[in-house]
């Protein structure tokens, strides 16, 4: 296999590592010899592809024994991190920005979470074995692949449609198995492809259980469950259960290629130990059309999609789900004999539903008006609609239902033009523009209940609300400058500024009740606080420099890159205390505020070849990433972001095998987001080993992460609320982190045919 990465990939800020760890060349003759991948380097390239990193489908397949989570896979870059939240649903962090501050495409669509909890977002609906290739943009990114987002884009895409000149038919069939969770899965792919023709079919399961830590992290073994307990090193409500199937085809004629996507997701469980309710059922349609066609001016690509989601939470199996007393003598709630007795006052769990639909349309064309000089324009719709409701279950949660969010409507319109030009060998400049505008709105609300006295003065709330004006329109305005320089054939230098906007979405909007009980359900980043939304809420507006200096040796087996990056966000949505009830040391309800932010630091990488021998080709690769983050009216941090992280790998190949020994630094957390009372955590180094042999066909992963079982707090992981009375905003105990899993042994197996 023979992988080209163009010459920005390693030069260019803020994210400027190829292909994460593996983008050194062995010398030719060497490669061949022991049988090894050989990486091709080439010249100068359009500035399109700068400020990149991209994952390839051979940088992937190393981890798809490790993760059943897509958005784990980019933690290896660069600037980026994970927010861990369920076990196939993390959030991606470019640079301390993450979830809605991104943009997040799924082969071409712009997807929208649809949970006050953001349980599913984009990623979750691609399992990593689906994925072909993972591109990553940083701060400032082209207008043409941005929108809606202030820290970045992320562009997940599924393994390519191939074309035959003979019918043929391949295939792939894959397992997996993990020691501390007891996660297995399989996967299956089947293809047919012609001169014209291709057609695929896609589908993967997987399922684990709860997750052990290193040692004992908390000194509560109730779940609020009759008859159920949890060891004090098993982190609760972090089991999971979901699978995929895409059906895809694809047609091509000499100037068109037209791709039809029809996908499914049936997602039975994914417990979270960072949030109080627990995802119960989460089913997911979509269908993807795209026209591609190539003309003598250049390229036309147009793309029509349509999602629909119906998501369901309650407390899973280890939170406590009946609540209340009877209406006779005030006795506990007995689950058998009061079930469904309308006098008392039990309470059966807390439905909560969350049904979405998303339309989106994408034409866009590039006018090549000679061999260094580009044109890109483009038209955008994206349609949003979510209606959040929690039917009654009885003890105060009746007899009406809770409309949290009622036909909540978010629509974007977006225009948008991009020049790249090629100005001399040396120097290659691109700028663009893009204006979007977007709707807001929402519906009349009402409580569990309408009558005066009911609890959370839910009528009070509900009818200010109703009372207030609802419909918000946006025009935002994004620019991007970026120019690279090559100095000579060894140093390159970019520079780059940008201003992105981002508009809030529905769940920083419209939530609208600051009863503690019905506020704790709405939380996007998992601190075990409640919150309210404000309709007050301004655009986020980013300003970030940029720049980057970039080495390569003469035989290109040697590389480093220095990237600096800074960025002020006016109107920055933050968190403010939603009443004169907030207290430190506990949880509070919060509602969401404009404020200001400032974000800026350093992402150094390197890479080298060690040695080829008869050992085999030695590479070793790293990169280290410090960020300053702060809310600036408060002089606050700002929440799970990371001051310093790093990556080192020792890689060894030889004939079939892939090995590698990884190092993973973080440093402790003391820069804490007061207001949301953020927990400070300690600083780790965790060891995995990765080994694996391919054959022809066949290919074999084993693999130990956290080596030495090294018990550490993640610090982007949020608060522990996996067990008990999670209903009551103060009835879990307050101050335990997250912890990481302990070591797990993992093995997996790809056969194709």
């Amino acid at each position: 296999m023979s992988t080209v990465i163009s010459s920005h990939h390693f030069a260019l800020a803020p994210l400027t590592v190829a292909i994460c760890l593996g983008c050194l060349a062995a010398h030719p003759a060497a490669a061949s010899e022991q049988g090894v991948e050989r990486i091709r380097i080439e010249g100068q390239q359009p500035l399109r592809g700068t400020q990149q990193q991209q994952l390839d489908e051979a940088a992937i397949q190393k981890q798809l024994a490790a993760t059943s989570d897509t958005a784990s896979l980019l933690a290896m870059l660069a600037g980026v991190s994970v927010q861990q939240a369920g076990a196939v649903s993390g959030l991606p962090v470019i640079r301390g920005l993450a979830d809605d501050r991104l943009r997040v495409k799924v082969d071409g669509m712009d997807l929208i979470s649809a949970c006050p909890n953001h349980m599913n977002p984009p990623l979750s609906y691609m399992a990593p074995t689906d994925v072909g290739r993972i591109t990553v943009f940083a701060g400032i990114s082209p207008v043409s692949l941005g929108g809606d987002s202030i820290g970045g884009s992320i562009i997940s895409e599924s393994k390519a449609p191939v074309f035959s000149s003979e019918a043929s038919f391949a295939g792939e069939i894959g397992s997996f198995y993990r020691s501390n969770n007891q996660a297995r899965g399989a996967n299956i792919k089947l293809d047919y492809s012609s001169a014209a023709l291709f057609a695929s079919y896609s589908g993967n399961w997987s399922r684990g259980k709860n997750n052990r830590a290193a040692a004992d992290f908390k000194t509560l073994e109730a779940t609020g469950r009759p008859n159920h307990s949890l060891p004090l090193d098993e982190v609760g409500s972090s089991a999971y259960e979901t699978q995929n199937h895409s059906l895809r085809l694809a047609l091509t004629t000499r100037q068109d290629v037209i791709d039809l996507q029809l996908g499914y997701q049936n997602m039975p469980s994914q417990l979270y130990p960072n949030q109080r309710m627990d995802l119960l059922d989460n089913q997911q349609r979509r269908i993807n059309l795209s026209w591609d066609r190539s003309t003598p001016w250049g390229q036309l690509h147009s793309r029509i999609y349509h999602e629909s989601v119906e998501h369901f939470m309650d407390f899973g199996p280890d939170k406590q789900f009946w609540y209340g007393s009877n209406a006779m003598g005030g006795q506990p709630c007995d689950p058998i004999r009061f079930h469904g007795d309308p006098n008392g006052t039990c309470a059966a769990g807390m439905p909560m539903h969350s049904d979405a639909d998303t339309l989106g349309f994408r034409l866009s064309a590039e006018l090549e008006r000679s061999a260094t000089d580009s044109i890109r324009l483009g038209v955008e719709y994206q349609q949003f609609r979510l209606d959040d409701y929690w039917t009654a279950s009885g003890g105060g949660m009746g007899p009406g239902t809770f409309l949290n969010i009622n036909d909540g409507k978010r629509d974007r319109r977006a225009l948008f033009a991009e020049h790249e030009l090629q100005a001399s060998a040396a120097w290659v400049l691109l700028y663009g523009v893009r204006l979007e505008s977007v709707l807001r709105d929402a519906s009349p609300v009402q409580g569990y209940s309408t009558a005066m006295n009911a609890p959370g003065m839910q009528l009070m709330n509900a009818a200010a609300f109703n009372q207030a004006e609802r419909r918000i329109t946006d025009n935002n305005l994004d620019l991007t400058v970026l120019s690279r320089y090559a100095v000579n054939r060894n140093w390159q230098l970019e520079l780059g500024a940008a201003q992105k906007v981002r508009s809030p979405n529905l769940y920083e909007t419209y939530p609208w009740s600051f009863w503690p009980m019905a506020a704790s359900m709405n939380n996007l980043v998992g601190d075990g606080n409640g919150y309210v939304g404000n309709l007050a809420l301004k655009p986020e507006k980013a300003q970030t420099v940029s720049a980057s200096l970039s080495w390569l040796s003469d035989n290109q087996l040697h590389q480093v890159s220095l990237n600096a990056y800074h960025t002020r966000v006016k109107d920055f949505i933050d968190a403010a205390a939603a009443n004169a009830n907030w207290q430190a040391g506990q949880f509070n309800v919060l509602q969401y505020q404009n404020q200001a932010a400032r974000l800026q630091g350093l992402d150094f990488t390197a890479a080298t070849q060690l040695a080829v021998n008869a050992s085999g080709l030695w590479q070793l690769h790293g990169n280290i990433s410090y960020l300053d983050a702060k809310n600036t009216d408060t002089q606050d941090g700002l929440y799970q972001t990371l001051p310093w992280q790093a990556r080192f790998s020792l890689q060894q190949q030889l004939a079939g095998w892939d090995n590698s020994l990884e190092w993973q630094l973080v440093s402790g957390k003391q820069r804490l987001s007061s207001i949301r009372n953020e927990v400070d955590t300690a600083g780790y180094g965790l060891l995995n080993l990765r080994l694996s042999h391919s054959w022809q066909r066949l290919r074999l992963d084993l693999g130990v992460e956290n080596l030495l079982n090294k018990f550490y707090t993640l610090p982007a992981g949020g608060s522990y609320v996996g067990q008990g009375t999670t209903m009551s905003l103060n009835g879990v105990p307050f101050g335990i982190g997250v912890p990481g899993m302990g070591r797990s042994v993992y093995a997996g197996m790809q056969l194709s045919f």
